[in-house]
């Protein structure tokens, strides 16, 4: 950082601000008009904070109460300045806002960019909160003049992109922000008007497009040519034309969810939600409705396309807007929508809430909790609408938000009978796509008595498992449970349709069909054949398992790890453990399977020499096998290995 003079600094961007001011200077986007929306969106901004701020300190205003965003383009100076009479800014919240942006998710954006690197999308712009930056993929320099409610002295940035800017304090009479862009000499020439954004029509064209439903009137000088007249007011013909310049609205301000829903096209809607929240997707669904009766309201709400890279941060804010006879009052409102569906964004707009509702939401709560409710009712009703209806959306829907229902479950068991038909899993019946647990249950054979369900980091992992054998073999469908919360959902649930639900890897497989008597008959016999082995096996691994059986579930794997059905799982151990929780613990059990070769050697060593090392390796080797299949770590890897290399090394004498 370097002193010019008394008051001017120059300083340096941030080191990922660098990267993104490059990013946006060499103009890696294609749609270059995104600037302009994102500026007048930032100054909509402005106003509305300083519109809620003064409904308690009226002062802020200075007598400014007239809300505008003003258009000047300059063909002469190449200019074109945004500016508006918002909250403004001071010396400290310049640097921070603007000179340091590292909470507005400038890392994020990156990474993202990095991903995309070959075809970048428009709509990264909003959803990573740089907007301002999209400036310099038009401008080869940005000045901002602005000035906060109260203080003597506005404060001017400026920067060319390069890695640096200069700040300083300045003569500023009003408060706000004006943000001056020195455009590129591509698009300031008048030759190129179709990509000039000095050109009037194009700017017009660009608000309508953009920011018709800002809510406070976009305004810019339009000059108009016109024929003279004589004193009777007719044209005088063959004068040249006179220029005359007024001042015109370009936006029309008119709330959009006042209107009749029949009177509202689906890209209207698309470009209010695009505005309001300053996303570049279309959402996914749009829900507006109007209510009348104990509590009059009218809804606009919104499923986005895709989940802002934080959402599942617990620094993500959520919230619907609150509005009072078209005036806004309030932002993030959290009491309106559980938390399971803070993915929505919209508004609601009512006569019933006060103007400092933000400050007497106890009183206004039995109002709230109301419209809350019958919100919550069309938000779901919609969800289940799209899952019969159009499923495709529905599975992109559940691709970004489905973790949030499932929260939703977890967190709150009463939650469960609202959203447990809008639960999708994988499954063994379904190679692409997911399945509902009204499908699986469609799906069950009259002697299927239980959802039968395992639990893996992916699909390929799950397909793998030893316990998987027999329900394969005999075609039973099993749910996929890959996301660390989809076993703690299945626990709270219980049960679906008087179905219980039951893991592959806990307990018995509850297999009732005509061959299960049989099976079972059997499986006792080869125990009772092997009692001695199996206490053997249990003896030298009484430290670590609790209980040794025959499998009459593995099919051609040798072992596996099961616990039963009186603890946790073992892939909830696994979970909790990974939470720094060892509280918690499964009681498990080895399965063997008695028709493998490893079972046939084992039973000759305990035969031959029960007290042999070998037999002893043999034990602990094969309950190590039935933890890394489990995908749980060796307890003593060296030793594992050593014993490995030692039976390699056995096998190569006996060859």
């Amino acid at each position: 950082m370097t002193q010019e003079g008394s008051t001017r600094e120059t300083r340096e961007f941030q080191a990922e601000t660098k990267q993104l001011l490059d990013l946006m200077v060499h103009s890696i986007y294609t749609n270059q008009e995104i600037f302009l929306r994102e500026l007048i969106s930032n100054a909509s901004d402005a106003i509305d904070k300083i519109r809620f701020e003064s409904l308690t300190n009226h002062e802020l205003l200075e007598g400014n109460s007239e809300f505008e965003i003003f258009i000047l383009p300059d063909e002469k100076t190449g200019t074109l300045t945004i500016s508006d009479n918002g909250i403004g800014m001071t010396y400290e919240e310049v640097i921070k806002n603007i000179g340091t942006i590292a909470q507005s998710g400038t890392k994020a954006f990156l990474e993202k960019m990095k991903e995309k690197e070959a075809n970048p999308d428009n709509e990264l712009i909003g959803q990573f909160g740089v907007g301002f930056y999209s400036a310099f993929m038009v401008a080869e320099k940005v000045t901002l003049l602005t000035r906060a409610p109260g203080k003597t002295k506005g404060i001017k940035w400026e920067s060319n992109g390069d890695g640096t800017y200069t700040i300083e304090e300045v003569d500023k009479d009003k408060r706000g922000t004006t943000i001056i862009l020195s455009l590129k000499e591509e698009y300031r020439s008048p030759e190129k008007a179709q990509e000039s954004f000095l050109s009037q029509y194009k700017l017009e064209n660009l608000i309508k497009k953009y920011s018709d439903y800002i809510r406070y009137p976009i305004k810019m000088n339009i000059t108009i040519e016109e024929q003279p007249k004589d004193a009777d007011g007719k044209p005088v013909e063959d004068a040249p034309l006179v220029q005359r310049v007024e001042v015109r609205t370009l936006n029309s301000m008119a709330p959009l969810w006042t209107k009749n829903k029949q009177d509202i096209t689906q890209d209207e809607y698309h470009h209010f939600y695009k505005n309001l929240f300053h996303d570049w997707e279309d959402p996914l669904e749009v829900i507006h409705s109007k209510t009348e009766g104990t509590v009059e309201y009218t809804s606009l709400l919104f499923i986005p396309s895709r989940a802002p890279f934080n959402f599942y941060n617990r620094d993500y804010t959520a919230g619907i807007q609150l509005y009072s006879k078209h005036v806004f009052i309030m932002d993030n409102c959290q009491d309106l929508l559980p938390e399971y569906l803070r993915f929505v964004r919209g508004l609601v707009d009512s006569p019933d809430f006060s103007l400092n509702i933000s400050r007497e939401l106890l009183q206004q709560s039995r109002q709230l909790k109301l419209i809350g409710k019958n919100l919550e009712k069309s938000v779901l009703k919609t969800l289940s609408n799209l899952l019969s209806k159009d499923r495709p959306k529905y599975e992109k829907f559940w691709k970004e938000f489905g973790k949030s229902l499932k929260i939703g479950v977890y967190a709150d068991p009463q939650n469960a009978d609202k959203l447990k038909d809008l639960l999708l899993f994988p499954s063994s019946h379904t190679a692409d796509g997911s399945t509902s647990f009204d499908e699986y249950v469609s799906r069950m054979p009259e002697h299927q008595k239980v959802i039968y369900y395992a639990t893996g980091k992916d699909r390929a992992s799950v397909e793998r498992l030893p316990q998987m054998e027999l329900l394969r073999e005999k075609e039973i469908e099993v749910l996929y449970l890959l996301d660390p919360v989809d076993e703690f959902v299945v626990e709270a649930l219980r049960d679906y349709k008087e179905k219980k639900f039951q893991s592959v890897s806990r307990g018995d497989l509850n297999l009732e069909n005509v061959d299960a008597a049989e099976v079972e008959k059997k499986t006792e016999e080869i125990y009772k054949e092997n009692e001695a082995l199996v206490k053997a096996i249990k003896e030298q691994l009484s430290d670590k398992i609790a209980d040794v059986k025959i499998s009459n579930r593995l099919k051609s794997s040798a072992v596996c790890l099961v616990s039963d059905d009186t603890g946790i799982s073992l892939s909830m151990e696994h979970i909790l453990s990974d939470m720094n929780n060892e509280m918690f613990k499964a009681r498990r059990i080895l399965e063997v399977n008695p028709n493998h070769a490893v079972f046939t050697a084992l039973k000759a060593l305990h035969e031959t020499d029960p007290a042999s090392e070998t037999f002893k390796d043999y034990c602990d080797l094969l309950y190590t096998q039935a933890l890394l299949i489990e995908g749980i770590l060796p307890e003593d890897p060296i030793s594992f290995a050593n014993k490995i290399a030692g039976l390699m090394a056995q096998k190569e004498k006996m060859d």
